[in-house]
């Protein structure tokens, strides 16, 4: 078993969200940290713990990025984390399912990693032994609390309840 910490400088969190039913709205989380202990021979005992500085959400539209941080959806004065602990791991390298317990708002529940990867350790120019793996889910905003919305004249609404959640990480190997 090693011990990997997530590279942020070549990670990225982000996600996108469906905006007044038309197109789908894109943003990041610009910090995350955390670890992986990763067995190369049994993936499957691997485990991994990541959070993500919730006020650092960045949708390119500062105005938007100010209302997801108030109480009406991260509240991040109250909660200033999201984050991430595996339970278990399934599948086999290139399929794998990674399971565990998500936290937004304050609410934790199971979700489903499905992961790429992860790739073969590799030497950075500097000599850190890196390996990177990329994961997505689906979650719906309502189970975790984020139940803002507004109703458009035309029905339907602003905010759509499906978010997709894409993350790609690159560990680099504790020495």
């Amino acid at each position: 078993m090693s011990t990997y910490n997530i590279d942020p400088s070549h990670s990225s969190a982000s996600f996108s969200i469906k905006h007044m039913m038309i197109a789908k709205v894109h943003g990041a989380f610009e910090k995350m940290s955390g670890k992986l202990e990763y067995d190369a021979k049994n993936p499957l005992q691997s485990k991994i713990d990541v959070s993500i500085d919730a006020a650092s959400v960045n949708t390119r539209e500062a105005q938007r990025d100010t209302h997801l941080r108030s109480p009406d959806f991260f509240d991040v004065e109250k909660y200033p984390a999201i984050t991430f602990k595996s339970t278990r791991i399934e599948g086999e390298a290139g399929d794998l399912k990674v399971i565990g317990d998500l936290t937004i708002h304050g609410v934790t529940l199971p979700v489903t990693l499905a992961v790429e990867g992860p790739t073969d350790e590799m030497k950075d120019p500097w000599g850190n032994l890196k390996i990177g793996a990329s994961a997505t889910t689906k979650i719906k905003r309502k189970d975790f609390g984020l139940t803002w919305n507004a109703a458009l004249e035309a029905g339907g609404f602003l905010v759509g309840d499906d978010v997709t959640v894409q993350l790609d990480v690159q560990f680099v190997k504790q020495t």
